[in-house]
């Protein structure tokens, strides 16, 4: 079972952070560059159906590896061991990500104008780069933890 988890995990990581990367390197400018809601809602639209349940199952899978690698919730943001400090670090990347996610879906998105570009820009970038993050410190695991 770890390594089917593994794999869902890396697997939704490979899509979460690559659509976010993406996003961010060639969509993402080009939106700002000609003030283009519709740019930025055309791929939000098409990327969420992949990327939220990618979101989720990286969730659920990563629950399955902390629990695996002996890192119990009772123990989590203890930082008493180096895998244990990775994932505690993860798991507050992902409240960041959650509620930089719910922001933009309901205050940002709902309400994007060309004035309003630059908020949903620093959004996408800060969400990128904690994916990038967490995927950093997702390898270290492998390597005993930091």
């Amino acid at each position: 079972m770890y390594t089917v988890a593994l794999l869902l995990h890396l697997l939704a990581a490979c899509i979460w952070v690559g659509g976010h990367l993406i996003l961010a390197i060639t969509i993402l400018p080009h939106a700002l560059k000609t003030k283009s809601v519709e740019t930025l809602l055309n791929f939000e639209n098409k990327f969420e159906k992949l990327g939220i349940p990618a979101l989720i199952v990286q969730i659920i899978s990563g629950f399955y590896l902390a629990d695996w690698h002996h890192v119990k919730m009772r123990t989590w943001f203890q930082f008493d061991n180096p895998v244990e400090t990775v994932i505690s670090i993860k798991l507050i990347c992902l409240v960041a990500t959650l509620l930089l996610g719910a922001h933009a879906r309901l205050k940002l998105i709902p309400n994007l104008s060309p004035k309003s570009l630059n908020a949903l820009a620093i959004h996408i970038t800060l969400v990128t780069l904690i994916g990038v993050t967490m995927l950093i410190l997702g390898t270290l695991v492998r390597f005993g933890g930091l």
